[in-house]
């Protein structure tokens, strides 16, 4: 009797609290569309009271109305992550990785496609980061598809000692007639090896300026040009008759032959747009000024800011200036005490 009485008991307490919870529930529901409206927008506290309520209300999905049941089970399980998430940040782990580090491992690998991990971590370790190799095989970046070459910068740098570049260069002289410039140059250090003068560019012309180089310099292995009718069959068969091969741009396409189009650029910018040029005589001279100039002192962003022809480190003595292109340009140097 009295096991049947308590029984009584705890279902009608049972009761009782389910009635609250669900008036809670339904209460809450009306309070969120009450404030909500027009547009529904339920806030973190009202998630975290419906995934509270999911564990001690029974029939809990029949009692929501404004949301679908599945979408409190997964409020539950973000909860739960960020939860756990919040509870080991302050628990002793592997420290964090420095993004200094990140960056020069992302850096080695972008330098260097043919390495793999165990060669980018043993770089790493000469460098004095202990580290382990899971470490770097999680930043290094992916690769598309398998990288077992080199890429075409590496492989021009590579040829850049057997390549020169020819292009002409048309200069107005002060009683308006035209004189053209052949400049040449070689990719390696980006030095103008050679240029010269004339009113009358004929391919028998060109073809003679190559030779006359050959005197001076190793016979390149390539030769960039454009498709330029001064050259002509004429040059075309003697350049093969030399060994060297030509590569012949694309129609209009200058960018495929830019080393010595920036070298161009350079000499109309920095000389020529600021001198009127009186005959050929005259251009020969500021030309091998200039050209002087570009090769022994002027700093260049491609071969990381030094001059073509090396120009040493001065770190002593009193800072001085001498004139170049008739003061177009200067030069400063240390003068020893």
């Amino acid at each position: 009797m009295l096991k049947s009485l308590l029984l009584l008991f705890l279902n009608s307490f049972k009761t009782k609290a389910q009635l609250r919870l669900e008036n809670i529930i339904l209460r809450k529901q009306i309070e969120i569309l009450q404030r909500t409206n027009p547009k529904l927008k339920i806030k973190r506290p009202d998630r975290l009271i419906f995934g509270i309520m999911k564990d001690f209300l029974s029939g809990w999905k029949e009692k929501i109305f404004i949301v679908k049941p599945e979408t409190v089970i997964k409020w539950h399980r973000t909860a739960f992550k960020s939860y756990w998430r919040r509870k080991s940040r302050y628990k002793d782990g592997r420290p964090k990785l420095e993004r200094e580090v990140i960056d020069l491992i992302r850096q080695i690998a972008n330098d260097n496609p043919l390495w793999g991990v165990p060669r980018i971590h043993g770089e790493l370790k000469k460098l004095g980061f202990n580290i382990s190799q899971s470490t770097v095989q999680r930043y290094i970046p992916k690769r598309h598809g398998r990288t077992t070459g080199q890429r075409w910068k590496t492989f021009l740098k590579n040829h850049s000692k057997e390549i020169i570049s020819i292009d002409f260069l048309t200069v107005p002289t002060i009683n308006f007639k035209l004189v053209h410039v052949l400049v040449v140059i070689e990719h390696h250090r980006r030095k103008i090896i050679h240029f010269n003068v004339t009113k009358n560019p004929t391919a028998e012309w060109t073809l003679q300026q190559i030779r006359n180089l050959l005197f001076s310099f190793d016979t390149p292995k390539y030769l960039i040009r454009d498709r330029d009718s001064r050259y002509g069959s004429v040059f075309s068969n003697g350049v093969n008759n030399l060994g060297i091969k030509q590569i012949v741009t694309s129609y209009r396409s200058p960018w495929q032959n830019g080393y010595v189009e920036r070298v161009i650029g350079s000499i109309k910018r920095e000389c020529l747009d600021h001198i009127i040029i009186l005959n050929e005589d005259h251009l020969r001279s500021v030309l091998s000024e200039y050209l002087s100039y570009y090769n022994k002192s002027r700093t260049h962003l491609g071969i990381n800011k030094d001059s073509p022809e090396g120009r040493p480190v001065q770190i002593a003595g009193k800072i001085e200036k001498i004139p170049a292109v008739n003061g177009l340009h200067h030069v400063y140097f240390r003068q020893a005490a």
